[in-house]
Order: C-alpha cells, then structure tokens, then sequence
C-alpha cells in the first residue's frame, strides 16, 4: 500500500471512510443541542478508536492526520476541535484507557471507564491524561472533578500537590472514634503532607509567623486543606472554667457537617501536641457543637513526624484525631527580603 510517513495518497478507502466520519460528525452536531459535552466525548472516543484502527490495521502513517485535520476543518469551518494537535490527543485520550484497562481486575470494565471520562470536559480529560502515570490515578481525578465539579485550574493544582499521593495518609484514629461512614469521609479528607509551597517565609519562622502566612493565602490554604472546608477564625477564644485557651485555626467542614480543630507546629512532632489537641476537640465539643453537628475533628499538621511514634499518642487520645506533616521548600532568606542579593550571595546559594 502507498501510504507511508512522507506522504498520504488518497485511496477510495480513505475516501470511504472520511465520508462516513463526517456524517457521524453531522449526527453528532444534532444530538450536542441536547447533551453537548458527552456527546462531543463520544465522538471524540469514536474517532481516537478509528484513528488507532486504522493505523494499526490499514498501516497508515501519521502523514494520514494533517489531511484528516485539513478535510474536517473544510467541511465544518465553525466547528473547533479539529486541528493536527487535537486529533493527536484524542488518539492519545483513546490509547491511554485502552491500553491502560489491562491494569483493572477486568477489561469489561472500560465501558464505565468510558462513561467516566465523558462525563468531564475535554479540556479537564487533556490535563488528567498528560500528567496522570496511571489509570487508576487518572479516574481518581475524574471522580473528584465530578463530585466536585472542579475548574481547569482547581484540577491542575490538585495534580500537582498529588492529591492522589497524600490524600487519607495521615495518622489518625478515626476508624475506632468515628461511626462509619463518617470515618471513611473523615479519613479521605486529610492529606499528608500538605503543601505549602504557596508561601513564602524566612528560613527561620515561628508558629505565628506560619499562621500569618497562611491566613494571608487563605483562598490557597482552603484550596489545600480540600473541598468542604469553611474558614471559621484563628486564635478562637475558648474559655474553660476559670481559663482562656486560643485555638490556632477553627475551621466547618460541609460535607462531614462538623468543627474541625487545626493546630499548626513548626517541629517534630511530640506526643504531647495530640494531648493539648485532644483537650481543644473536647473543649469545642462542649462549648460549641450544636446538636445537629457532629463530633468535632483535629488535625495537627507539623513540619516533621515519626508515624510509629504519631501511632503510640493517638492510641490513649478520647477524640478523633489526625497527624499529618506539610512541605515548604519556598523559603525567603531575611537578606534578600529588601534588596536584590549580590553576584557573590548567587554564587553561594547556588553551591549550597
């Protein structure tokens, strides 16, 4: 056959076939007025399966898809999606479900994959597929973007503080101090670690200086934390028979429909940290929660932590807690907070 990579000839086939991929584009044009995203991904999903067939069966070159790009734009000018670069991701979109579905415990599952990934918006499916190493990876992402109808940038950043990686890792006790199914939705809600590298401190902070710095992103900091958070205040006053204690953070979570303690450390963690927490939970509890809520959560997030020893402080702990650490690799040097650093001051940092 006379289609190779240097060129593409024409056949009656291709003719044939052109044709027909047209008339399922027209029909498709019909049914969009009514369901517009899915049907487009249906089409799209056709058209990566077609372009793969044919390139392995008919032995068509990549040559093939500039006339392919060239004869759709013609015929539907007003229509976008159907450049050389877009029909080579949707052959990719197709490729990487198919190819991948030899990961799940049954291949019949790739028509649900296949509802799945219609059901989210192209430019959302593009993301996922580029920067997701695996299916199981990338569904995660398009479940969440459907539970929570995430936009293109909430998306990208949830990929990449890896989300997937760190979501449910943290330490906690939730199973035995949590009645299902809240545990479960407890334990998906934290992260470890946390990303902050959104912040930009001096080498050497303090705890307050941390706090400052996340209140003043808050909108990055809400977004870290997860969907479902509602910034409630910081240094909350709580009083507790003749004494005044000061939560670091107090958040509301919509979805777990509870109080939820943040307490922030700047070191290792210590056994200690769970115990002063334990007491703040149980002091929301008592003085706060109404009775439509439900129990009130920690989460002590700490710059460093042993999980063995994390394990130990919670086994004793009467309230539901959860130990997780953060990452901050953006860090501002005092020196270079007022003026720009010097030749020599580069020349250091970069041996360092």
């Amino acid at each position: 056959m006379a289609t190779r990579e240097v060129g593409f000839i024409m056949t009656e086939e291709y003719k044939a076939w052109i044709d027909d991929i047209k008339n399922r584009i027209r029909q498709s044009q019909i049914k969009a007025s009514v369901r517009i995203n899915y049907e487009l991904l249906d089409l799209y999903w056709e058209l990566g399966r077609d372009i793969v067939n044919k390139q392995q069966n008919a032995e068509w070159g990549d040559s093939f898809i500039a006339m392919m790009s060239k004869d759709l734009q013609k015929t539907f000018p007003g229509m976008s999606g159907f450049s050389q670069q877009n029909l080579r991701s949707i052959r990719y979109w197709y490729q990487f479900y198919h190819n991948c579905s030899n990961d799940l415990q049954a291949v019949s599952k790739l028509k649900t994959i296949e509802n799945m990934v219609k059901s989210i918006p192209w430019g959302h499916n593009q993301r996922i597929m580029y920067k997701c190493k695996s299916i199981d990876e990338a569904l995660f992402y398009v479940q969440k973007t459907m539970d929570n109808n995430w936009s293109r940038s909430v998306l990208e950043h949830q990929i990449d503080s890896d989300l997937y990686g760190s979501q449910g890792k943290a330490i906690t006790n939730f199973q035995v101090k949590l009645p299902r199914p809240q545990s479960d939705l407890a334990e998906q809600t934290l992260k470890d670690p946390y990303n902050f590298d959104f912040l930009t401190l001096k080498e050497e902070y303090n705890e307050r200086e941390l706090e400052d710095a996340l209140i003043s992103q808050i909108t990055q900091f809400l977004l870290e934390l997860g969907t479902g958070f509602s910034y409630v205040g910081r240094q909350v006053h709580i009083k507790v028979g003749e004494s005044d204690f000061y939560i670091d953070l107090l958040f509301y979570h919509v979805r777990l429909h509870c109080y939820i303690v943040v307490e922030l450390k700047t070191e290792k963690f210590k056994p200690e940290f769970a115990g002063k927490l334990n007491f703040y939970v149980t002091a929301v509890n008592k003085n706060m929660k109404m009775k439509q809520d439900n129990q009130t959560i920690g989460i002590l997030i700490c710059k460093d932590k042993d999980d063995v020893v994390a394990e130990y402080a919670l086994d004793d702990m009467s309230q539901p807690i959860g130990i997780a650490q953060y990452g901050l690799t953006k860090i501002l040097r005092e020196e270079f907070k007022s003026s720009l650093p010097t030749i020599e001051e580069i020349e250091n940092e970069l041996s360092e």
